[in-house]
């Protein structure tokens, strides 16, 4: 682990002793997609490293959501997890209170949403350092991540915790990059553009694909791509998730700077402590999950407005919809009366392919 870990200190040494221009882009993005590489075989077990390196706290995923609070000792994780879930986390001013990942769950709009309490991250934990490792292999898993900052230094902290959670693969508040990579047999690079490059030119590309030992790809941008969006594809293991900045302690500064945190965007700022805005958080979660809530009307009854079925907006056919009830539903389909805003009459009888709105009523006419 040790020689990994001198490989990833050279590299970032030299990147930083580089000056940055056309030049030199070429080397820049060989230099990136060897660090890549590097990140990911502290993520993966390997023969030589022993043991499973990137493995995360053994917390069984429960409720229809997961999010993870991630941020340095003493931010207070703890106490924001202890006020939203009931749940009991030690509290102290000490560092490193929390040593194991505790989970608790609220129940919100009939959605249940399982909170993490991840121990406080530390410089370096992308490089294996502390329990850095472990933080950030179950904070790939969550469908939000809430990264809790001091408000006495909130940027600094910031940028601390983005950098150690995009060093292993995690991209906050990103789109997937919007390019094609695809590998063939022969023909060697193809590289073709839609647009104006400004950061990628054959050569550079060459460069990083010969890193992976790709030697025959059609490669294909439709925006100003950078050599991380390319090595981001061609490694293919890079989690997009939401990320909210809990800037906590409000009540330690004055309302001149709450004022300037206020208007930065995907921030929420409370005090956990005081509970000051901790229901404009919880809005703030239910937006960026994106959940649909679906309700069951069972034949001749009232539909049941007290426990939704939820599903994620990006998988909400009436298909998915049977498949979260039971996985046998589906063989069983015939049709399905929908009520709400994704039905053009109600009930509209639709198949198994029509998509589905939050609030909507479903009933689930069987084969007999």
């Amino acid at each position: 682990m040790a020689t990994v870990m001198q490989k990833i200190k050279d590299i970032e040494d030299e990147m930083a002793r580089t000056q940055k221009n056309k030049a030199t882009a070429h080397h820049l993005g060989l230099l990136k997609a060897k660090l890549a590489k590097l990140r990911r075989e502290l993520l993966e077990p390997s023969a030589k490293g022993g043991g499973p390196a990137g493995q995360g706290f053994d917390v069984t995923k429960s409720g229809d959501a997961r999010v993870g609070l991630v941020g340095f000792p003493s931010v207070g994780k703890s106490t924001l997890l202890n006020k939203l879930t009931g749940t009991f986390s030690e509290v102290a001013s000490y560092e490193f209170t929390t040593l194991t990942c505790i989970p608790g769950v609220i129940t919100y709009r009939g959605a249940k949403i399982q909170l993490l309490d991840l121990p406080g991250i530390i410089e370096g934990a992308k490089d294996g350092k502390g329990r850095g490792r472990q933080v950030i292999s179950t904070a790939r898993t969550c469908n939000v991540i809430l990264i809790v900052l001091d408000a006495i230094k909130p940027i600094t902290h910031k940028r601390l915790i983005e950098k150690e959670l995009e060093g292993f693969g995690i991209r906050l508040n990103k789109e997937p990059p919007n390019l094609t990579f695809r590998k063939k047999d022969k023909g060697g690079i193809n590289f073709t553009s839609t647009v104006t490059n400004t950061h990628l030119d054959l050569e550079t590309v060459k460069a990083i694909c010969s890193e992976y030992r790709i030697h025959n790809a059609d490669i294909t941008l439709r925006y100003d791509a950078t050599a991380d969006d390319l090595i981001d594809v061609i490694e293919g293991s890079r989690i997009y998730t939401p990320c909210i900045y809990v800037v906590n302690k409000i009540d330690q500064i004055t309302l001149e700077e709450l004022e300037i945190l206020d208007k930065l965007p995907h921030y929420c700022p409370v005090s956990a402590h005081l509970e000051w805005n901790l229901d404009g958080l919880l809005e703030k979660i239910w937006e960026y999950l994106d959940l649909t809530r679906i309700y069951t009307k069972p034949k001749g009854m009232n539909p049941d407005y007290e426990d939704p079925v939820i599903l994620s907006s990006k998988k909400r056919t009436v298909e998915d919809f049977c498949e979260r009830i039971h996985k046998d539903m589906v063989k069983q389909f015939k049709y399905a009366l929908v009520w709400g805003s994704s039905a053009k009459h109600k009930p509209q009888r639709v198949g198994k392919e029509h998509e589905l709105e939050d609030e909507d009523v479903v009933q689930i006419i069987k084969k007999v």
